[in-house]
């Protein structure tokens, strides 16, 4: 790690007062932020922290053209040193249990723990797809249990529970939307998508086949509805639609836009992630949404990030319902619940336009999103929503005197509060709060998303932040904000205390380093 700089710093609360001045160390350590290698460069030839015995029968000869021609390029570590290495990056990173994500969109929120005990129970935790089913009807009780909260709380008609996140979901969604197109013989390719929803939004609709035509919004950060209705025509399929918007501001005309849709001969389709906002409130069904994905990884608190797992149910109304896909779990006569294959659908679904995957579940991610469920109650989960746009107003509140708040006016934002750039002095950006909130000790917020707002810093404190928490968050966006308009030129450095300084951000995502090769170490 390169000698920090602290020119300009000034620490904010709970730091000690006063300018520091931090020395070279001759190993690049600081305290117990240790420089660690590459395991390669940590690794000797011929060193292993596991004893193999040698294979008790000769290679056969069919198999002599697959002989290696030299030792695998693997570390060769102890088993201390594996160790400490793993434990030494886990200190680097930062994680849910260490502070707040305000990542705005995105919901990262407090996984309660005992989701994850119910997680790994015997018959849940080693569950396997090829079992037959009378080994695992536990596990489709809990599919069917949760398929129909799920239901219940959108006041829609069916669920598709095979999906397994977002996108996923969406283009699930589509499909059902095209089915039920093609069934009533018509061929529309365009698909409505406003400037407020989710990027996913129009890129799953044009890998769907749809043709993508944007809805601009209002001054207000919501859908124009003029503008939608103006493109409404025989051609339309429908429209995704994200609400609460990318704007963190609930959609009042929802019930209008989808009337509007539904008279044109479209489907509407809604983008769930932001359901945490409203579950236990608001009712997608009652507003004329025909399908909607849920990311259980957001508002039922299942783990998220560093690229799954996750899991995206899709609710459908009454009609798509008959499109959705195979399989699915239903109660039989019998009283049991089965997975419902191509071979027993039964005339009810004769119209699923296919498959999304090769097997149905994601159990851990149904186990934990249930036992959220259960564990909430009807009340708990409205409480949810209730405290996490409270959080966000809070947090919008507190700072829209210091950072410039586009939609502040526009009324109480739901589940994040957005900011732009767009009052800091010339020269200082998004990114310089950004990577300031690193040496603050949080992770930064969303950034420059969404496009419809100049310099976006987009925050999503969630409802399992406390007070006290939200305000020692505050405090360190004051602080920033302050000294940006001080013009303190550390800002454009920061992040000084980090394991690393500010990188290349253009030249890493350009030219990305991916594989270590021991001739590229000069």
């Amino acid at each position: 790690m390169s000698g920090v700089n602290t020119a300009g710093w000034r620490p904010s609360m709970n730091s000690a007062e006063g300018g520091v001045s931090v020395p070279e160390t001759q190993s690049g350590d600081h305290a117990l932020m240790l420089e660690e290698p590459l395991i390669f460069e940590l690794g000797c030839e011929g060193q292993t922290g596991v004893d193999f015995d040698a294979p008790a029968k000769a290679v056969s000869p069919a198999l002599a053209k697959f002989r290696r021609k030299a030792a695998p390029a693997v570390p060769g570590l102890s088993e201390p040193e594996a160790v400490r290495h793993y434990t030494r990056l886990s200190r680097q990173n930062y994680g849910i249990d260490l502070g707040p994500f305000p990542l705005g969109s995105c919901t990262m929120k407090h996984n309660p723990r005992l989701n994850e005990k119910m997680a790994r129970l015997p018959g849940f935790a080693d569950v396997h797809p090829l079992q037959p089913q009378k080994t695992v009807e536990g596990a489709l009780e809990v599919i069917e249990q949760l398929a129909d909260w799920l239901i219940t709380l959108t006041g829609m008609a069916s669920v598709a529970m095979s999906p397994k996140a977002g996108a996923h979901g969406e283009l699930c969604g589509l499909l059902c939307i095209r089915a039920a197109l093609d069934a009533r013989g018509e061929t529309r390719d365009v698909v409505l998508v406003p400037e407020s929803a989710h990027g996913t939004n129009p890129a799953t609709a044009a890998f769907a086949g749809f043709k993508v035509e944007t809805i601009p919004a209002t001054p207000e950060g919501r859908v124009d509805l003029a503008a939608l209705k103006a493109k409404l025509g025989p051609d339309v399929a429908g429209v995704m639609i994200t609400n609460p918007n990318t704007c963190g501001l609930f959609e009042p005309e929802m019930k209008a836009i989808a009337d509007a849709v539904h008279a044109a001969g479209g489907y509407v389709y809604c983008d769930g992630a932001n359901f945490n906002a409203i579950v236990g409130r608001v009712r997608p069904g009652d507003l004329g949404v025909d399908a909607m994905h849920i990311n259980l990884h957001k508002t039922f608190s299942t783990p998220h990030g560093g690229g799954g797992p996750g899991a995206g149910p899709v609710v459908l109304s009454e009609a798509l319902a008959p499109y959705a896909p195979l399989p699915f779990v239903a109660r039989g006569e019998d009283g049991h619940v089965h997975l419902v294959e191509e071979e027993n659908r039964g005339e009810g679904h004769a119209r699923a336009f296919g498959r999304m995957v090769a097997f149905h579940g994601q159990m851990g991610m149904f186990t934990r999103a249930l036992a959220y469920i259960l564990s909430h109650g009807a009340d708990g989960l409205k409480q949810v929503a209730e405290d996490a746009v409270l959080n966000a107003n809070y947090v919008l509140r507190s700072l829209e005197d210091v950072l410039q708040a586009p939609f502040g006016k526009s009324g109480p934002c739901m589940h994040e509060a957005l900011f732009s750039d767009a009052g800091l002095p010339e020269g200082f950006t998004t990114l310089d709060i950004a990577k300031g909130l690193i040496d603050e000790g949080f992770h930064p917020m969303t950034v420059y998303f969404p496009l419809v707002v100049k310099g976006a810093m987009l925050i999503e404190p969630t409802e399992t932040e406390s007070k006290p928490g939200l305000d020692r968050f505050i405090a360190s966006m004051r602080n920033l904000a302050q000294r940006a308009r001080e013009e303190d030129a550390s800002l454009h450095s920061a992040p000084h205390f980090a394991p690393r300084r500010r990188l290349d951000e253009t030249r890493a995502a350009r030219k990305p380093v991916l594989v270590w090769k021991a001739d590229a170490r000069a």
